[in-house]
Order: C-alpha cells, then sequence, then structure tokens
C-alpha cells in the first residue's frame, strides 16, 4: 500500500472532507451506484426485520431501549440510546434503527442490567461515581463461589459478624480455583463492567472477560502483595477496595478520592497491573499530613500494604520488601525508617512520649542526612533515662547493626519519592517487630 504524498499535510487539519475509492474501481465509493442502491435497499423502519448487532440475527428492531439506573445518574439515563436530528439520523434511519438491536436481545440485557444493579444485589459494587457489575460464565460451583467471594472482598458488606474470616475464605476460593482443587472449566469466563453516569446516557468505563483461572491469579497475587505482617489483636480486614481507597482521601471518605483513582485500583487488581502512582504518592501525603499530628497512627497496616504493594510491583524494584522484616535488605531508605523506629520506641519506652516521631518523621523521611545527627543525639539522651539495662544494651546493640550498613558517606542528602516509601515500610517492620519480640517474651514466660 502506498501513501498519498498529500497525506501528511492533510494530517496537520482534520476539518476536511476526505473520500476514498476501492482499488480497482474507477468511481468514488460515495458516487458507487452499487453503494448507494444497498444502502437505499438496507433501510427498515420499527416494524420491518433488521440485522441485530447483538445476535447477528434478522428480527424486529426496538426503537428506543429500556432505561437503566445507575448511581449519580438520571432515572431514565439508557446504556444504549441516541441523539435526534443532530447528524445521526442516517439514510432514514432514526434513534435505534441506527444500530438495530432485536426485542429479545434488549429485553435480555436490560432485564439481566436491572437485576445486577438492583438494590440488593450481590453482583455489583460501587465506589465514588462508578458501579462495577461483574458475573461468572457457568453457574456452576467455581462460578457462584467467584461471585460470592468477589461480592466479599470488593462489596462493603459492613453488616457482616465476621468480616476478616470472610476475606480469608475469599482467599481460599480463588486459590483452590487457581490450584484446580475446585474444579472449573477451561472455557470459563469472569466478567466485569464498569459504568459512569453521563448526562442523560449511561457510560461504560471499563470492561473486562478473563478466563477464571487466570482471573482468579490475580486476585491471588493481590492477596500476596498486600500482605504485610500484623499484629493486631482484632485482625480486621484491610486489603478490600473500600480500605485502600478510604486510607488515601482525607476524613477517610471513598467519595473524597479522584474520580479516576478508584478504576485505576480497580483495573490494576483485576488485571495484576502495577498499582496507580496516584494511590502511592496519595498515600505518603496522607502518612506526611498525619505525622505530625499528637497520638496519631500515620504510618497503618493499609498503608503500609500499599507502599509495599506498588513498589514491589515496579519493574525496576531493586529489592522485593518482604511481609515482615528484612534484615538483610540494605536499601538505605528502608535502613533510615528502621533506625528511625529504633529511636522512636526508645522515646516511647524512656518518657512515654513520641515527639521525636511527630517533629523529625517527615523531614528524616525526606532528607535524612539533615535531621539524623540531631534525633541520635536526642536518643543519646533517652536511653540513659531507661531504667532496664538490659534494654539499653539491647537497642544500643540494633543501633550499631542498622547504622553498621549506611553508605560510608552517611546518610543520604535526599530520598527520592519511592525511597520515601521504602522508609515507611522499614519504620512499620521494625515497629511491628518490636511488638513480636513482646509477644513472644510474654508467651515464654
Amino acid at each position: 500500500m502506498q501513501k498519498d504524498p498529500n497525506w501528511d499535510e492533510l494530517c496537520k487539519s482534520l476539518n476536511k472532507n476526505i473520500t476514498f475509492r476501492i482499488v480497482g474501481n474507477t468511481v468514488l465509493a460515495a458516487s458507487d451506484k452499487e453503494v448507494i442502491t444497498n444502502k437505499i435497499d438496507n433501510v427498515v423502519n420499527e416494524n420491518e426485520p433488521a440485522l441485530c448487532l447483538v445476535t447477528g440475527q434478522k428480527a424486529k428492531p426496538v426503537n428506543t431501549t429500556y432505561s437503566t439506573f445507575v448511581n449519580g445518574g438520571k432515572s431514565n439515563a439508557k446504556l444504549v440510546s441516541f441523539q435526534v436530528s443532530s447528524g445521526y439520523d442516517s439514510y432514514g434511519k432514526k434513534m435505534g434503527l441506527n444500530a438495530p438491536i432485536s426485542e429479545e436481545a434488549e429485553f435480555k440485557y436490560t432485564t439481566s442490567l436491572l437485576k445486577m444493579l438492583s438494590k440488593n444485589s450481590r453482583n455489583k459494587f460501587v465506589t465514588g461515581n462508578r458501579t462495577f457489575i461483574f458475573w461468572a460464565s457457568k453457574n456452576d460451583e467455581a462460578g457462584q463461589k467467584a461471585e460470592d467471594s468477589f461480592f466479599s472482598l470488593f462489596g462493603f458488606n459492613e453488616q457482616s459478624d465476621a468480616p476478616n474470616r470472610n476475606i480469608e475464605q475469599v482467599r481460599k476460593v480463588f486459590e483452590s480455583i487457581y490450584k484446580g482443587t475446585l474444579k472449573s472449566s477451561s472455557d470459563e469466563i469472569f466478567y466485569i463492567l464498569g459504568l459512569a453516569p453521563n448526562a442523560a446516557r449511561i457510560a461504560v468505563t471499563y470492561w473486562a472477560e478473563i478466563p477464571l483461572k487466570q482471573f482468579a491469579e490475580t486476585i491471588c497475587r493481590h492477596f500476596d502483595d498486600m500482605e504485610v505482617v500484623d499484629i493486631r489483636p482484632e485482625k480486621k480486614p484491610y486489603i478490600g477496595l473500600r480500605n485502600i481507597i478510604s486510607t488515601v482521601t482525607l476524613g477517610g471518605k471513598v467519595s473524597d478520592a479522584t474520580p479516576n483513582l478508584p478504576e485505576a485500583v480497580v483495573k490494576s487488581i483485576f488485571e495484576g497491573l502495577p498499582y496507580p502512582q496516584t494511590l502511592f504518592a496519595s498515600c505518603i501525603r496522607r502518612i506526611r499530613v498525619e505525622s505530625g499530628e499528637k497520638d496519631k497512627n500515620a504510618v497503618h497496616i493499609t498503608r503500609a500494604a500499599i507502599i509495599k504493594a506498588y513498589l514491589n510491583r515496579l519493574k525496576n524494584n531493586e529489592q522485593k520488601i518482604q511481609v515482615m522484616l528484612d534484615k538483610e535488605n540494605t536499601n538505605q531508605g528502608y535502613l533510615c525508617g528502621r533506625l528511625f523506629a529504633v529511636l522512636d520506641k526508645i522515646q516511647e519506652e524512656a518518657n512515654n512520649q513520641h515527639s521525636i516521631r511527630e517533629r523529625y518523621m517527615n523531614s528524616a523521611s525526606s532528607t535524612p542526612a539533615a535531621v539524623f545527627s540531631t534525633i541520635l543525639n536526642l536518643s543519646n539522651h533517652h536511653v540513659e533515662n531507661l531504667k532496664n539495662e538490659g534494654r539499653k544494651v539491647y537497642f544500643e546493640k540494633l543501633k550499631q547493626e542498622i547504622i553498621s550498613k549506611i553508605d560510608a558517606n552517611g546518610f543520604r542528602p535526599q530520598l527520592d519519592l519511592q525511597d520515601q516509601g521504602r522508609f515507611f515500610i522499614g519504620y512499620y517492620h521494625q515497629r511491628q517487630d518490636f511488638f513480636t519480640k513482646n509477644e513472644d517474651n510474654d508467651n515464654e514466660e
């Protein structure tokens, strides 16, 4: 195929009329009598059969489709609709006749949509102005359990008496499907449809059809990537979409999330893609805002999980972050976070205060060279206030173990955003390790 010499110049301006000619023909397509005759012959009205775009069969088409309500939209909004007298009426065809859908097909898809969008449906979840509906292609045990488990993970079922047990069950179901212990056919598909209100219509914002076994693998990977050490007595779920979105918004409101963030996170989970940079940056920003607040745990489990999952899915990640404390991790951001946690713990045991954390965490995580000499000196005074000599020796050895792995040139002048994330996960890991050791000591007694 040869490119017309005028093509590049033509592409510079889109306000031109363009026509074409089929190779071998001597007339333009728009003037071809055969094309024109066929078009005219195919003109239909609502009482004549037409080729249904859904089934591929000739049948009586609908003129308009049934209204389908989605969250935030108008009650009369439709998934398929046409404007009148606005350039879309071609060859005398109006409204639904422009893109024929048979009465049978229209009835089936609108009925299915209405059922899955109903108030008590377990085949949908809503986040922000996005509504997602989902279903398995087969009504077998694997398909039913996949749908139920998916709802438990994303459906925000706050009425559950045992939310954590439900989440663990979700993991077991998808692991069983992926490993084949819960049998599913090779051609079984899991479908996900994302909808959003758009004036008088409904906009399709997301569509995926994924083999069920492959989909189960991606959900299992989400669990693995988000898994971090958890010493909380109640061990509430933290891995669901609502937990993830709410923890990076002001006031913890899902509705305040940036419009595209929930959909981007959904796509990452469903397709095994890297988590959105916006999620990571928002997480770091919320930690920074809250770290200066008294008695506020800014680096909690959900944020630690987000940081770990985001960094581990990056292609350029130099060292995978483990579920719990990794003493072999020599990343400078991670080591600074660990050291900061030690200094914070010393002050907590010595004076029952966290002024180091409240005053210095932000600067320590971004410009460690500027502040660590100061807080190390402060920590020396805090150590003197420890009443237990054994604890003094323990903390001194721990400090030296971490400092020995710091670069020979000293603390870095600046940490980039990714290493700031590693700082916070290092801080979280070290703090959790302190609690784990306390539990071990209690058990030994």
